[in-house]
């Protein structure tokens, strides 16, 4: 099953997010398919940057994009 969710690259006790598509046995940071957006929750509002072309076609697909990575999406629709 594929899932679109958050892969964290940033360093310790600052965190820093890449918004992935990848297969749901994999690690979390492991490999992925494809990136489709970034997240920052250090900025104050957390920075969103996200392909939403991408992201409709992966949803459309059949990806399932995690409860987190939902709320991001709905966050940056706005």
């Amino acid at each position: 099953m594929v899932k679109i969710r958050l892969q964290r690259v940033g360093k310790k006790k600052a965190p820093f997010y890449h918004i992935v598509v990848a297969d749901s046995r994999r690690a979390r940071d492991g490999k992925i398919i494809e990136q489709i957006g970034t997240y920052d929750p250090m900025t104050n509002p957390g920075t969103i940057e996200l392909d939403k072309e991408k992201v409709a076609t992966w949803i459309k697909n059949g990806a399932k994009p995690t409860d987190t990575v939902k709320k991001l999406i709905e966050v940056s629709s706005k």
